[in-house]
């Protein structure tokens, strides 16, 4: 696949890293990435896979923008309250990088569709806020033999991990149960460094340049500036990806 002279000099500077080139950049060009959710972690996830050259971008979030969103949801503005968030998401995106493919899929996510809904990509990104979805995502990443990055905030802090079942735990080897649903307080810095992580853990499985955080769970204390890292062992009685998971 060519790219245009245009193309060209908006990748340079990543095309410039050693072993990435036109080749990796292909691999970018190549591919479909479904991130669910365009809120505060789906925001930079979204902008930054756009600008990095991602060819199709699948952005799906039923819900429309509120006011109280615009602290974090960095996709949006105060002109599109009321929106649809994956719509107002694709218009940004779009408008940061005209030579990608994005589909606004303005659709609530639930067992009876999640399966189309992540269509042919190559990785599903998890950015949503409730566990229910959540643990869909896993169990759709497990049946279609795809990784699921996984991020999630409160506060100052954030938890990330990159999950490809069977050969890392799944989701729900890593949370067995569902913390309960709330309304969370947030500062939008939070999502923008988990954000990030989770773009830069897809770019680097899509390139094959650099280590994904396999079998781990990164956890991030914004208060403190502290990064810690914990192996997480997978659970062979999990109901999603154990020895005798449910059919």
């Amino acid at each position: 696949m060519e790219f245009s002279e245009e193309e060209l000099k908006q990748y340079h500077r990543q095309m410039s890293m050693d072993g990435w080139g036109e080749t990796a950049q292909e691999k970018l060009k190549n591919s479909t990435v479904f991130i669910a959710g365009a809120g505060g972690l789906g925001s930079p996830v979204a902008i930054y896979l756009a600008v990095a050259g991602i060819g199709h971008v699948r952005i799906c979030d039923f819900d429309c923008l509120d006011r109280t969103n615009l602290n974090r949801q960095v996709l949006h503005d105060h002109m599109r309250i009321g929106t649809n968030k994956a719509v107002s998401g694709k218009l940004t995106i779009e408008r940061m990088n005209p030579y990608i493919k994005v589909t606004a899929l303005p659709e609530k996510i639930v067992a009876e569709n999640i399966d189309e809904l992540v269509g042919d990509t190559e990785i599903i990104v998890d950015c949503m806020d409730n566990f229910p979805t959540r643990y869909l995502l896993n169990e759709s990443a497990i049946r279609k033999n795809i990784p699921l990055v996984y991020g999630s905030i409160k506060g100052m802090d954030g938890m990330l991990s990159f999950i490809k079942s069977p050969e890392t735990p799944c989701l729900r080897c890593l949370f067995p149960e569902a913390p309960p649903n709330e309304v969370f307080p947030v500062v939008g810095a939070t999502p923008g460094v988990i954000g990030s992580l989770q773009a830069l853990e897809t770019i680097k499985y899509l390139t094959g340049i650099g280590i994904n955080i396999k079998g781990r769970l990164l956890v991030w204390d914004g208060g403190r500036t502290e990064f810690r890292i914990f192996k997480a062992p997978r659970d062979p009685s999990c109901p999603a990806c154990g020895d005798n998971k449910q059919k």
